[in-house]
């Protein structure tokens, strides 16, 4: 006598609620920690040189636009009147040299936040001395600044292939080195990275 098994079929809503969860936690796998960037530029001229070009650019695009009144240009095509205008064409480029000489005076460094389990042990390698502790200080403020700095910086080259960027060495040389606000400034992104909450949690 032959027997047969019979085979028990999960419920269709069970099957659909799995893919839906797996679905949605493949999403949030796929998140990427967040970034921060921090642009640096000495070159006061070259800031001075964008902010006049950027004003030279609405003057010129602001008389473009009396001239269209005066001409009766209609609304369908007065934009394309007023970038064709060759005063707007010529502010537009000068504004483009300057910004590119801007970005070429800027150095910009990139922060990444660590994913928790490596924060966690970071402030667990920089614990607060006892007087730091007492004071109400998570961390060793001699130690923990250059070594949070170099854990997240993130150096990449033009192709955005990431390099070995700074080391724990060179960022305590900044801080050291830097005026007081540029120093709390280059610990402070790294810092704001990793505490910057991203998530709506909606209203309860």
């Amino acid at each position: 006598m032959t027997s047969t098994r019979k085979t028990t079929q999960p419920p269709a809503a069970a099957v659909a609620k799995d893919a839906h969860w797996a679905a949605k936690m493949e999403r949030l796998r796929a998140r990427k920690l967040p970034e921060r960037t921090m642009s640096i530029c000495d070159d006061e001229a070259a800031k001075t040189a964008v902010t006049e070009a950027a004003m030279e650019l609405a003057r010129a695009r602001a008389e473009a636009l009396d001239e269209c009144a005066k001409q009766g240009v209609g609304e369908d095509v007065r934009d394309a009147f007023v970038a064709a205008n060759p005063r707007v064409l010529a502010a537009d480029a000068a504004l483009s040299r300057a910004q590119e000489a801007l970005a070429e005076a800027t150095t910009t460094l990139t922060f990444r936040a660590l994913p928790r389990p490596v924060w966690e042990q970071l402030l667990l390698d920089h614990p607060p001395t006892e007087a730091q502790a007492d004071k109400g200080m998570e961390y060793n403020v001699d130690t923990f600044p250059a070594a949070l700095i170099s854990a997240c910086h993130i150096e990449r080259d033009e192709t955005g292939v990431e390099l070995e960027g700074m080391s724990a060495e060179d960022a305590q040389e900044l801080l050291d080195t830097w005026a007081d606000p540029d120093a709390k400034a280059l610990f402070t992104a790294p810092l704001l990275v990793n505490q910057t909450l991203r998530a709506d949690l909606g209203k309860g």
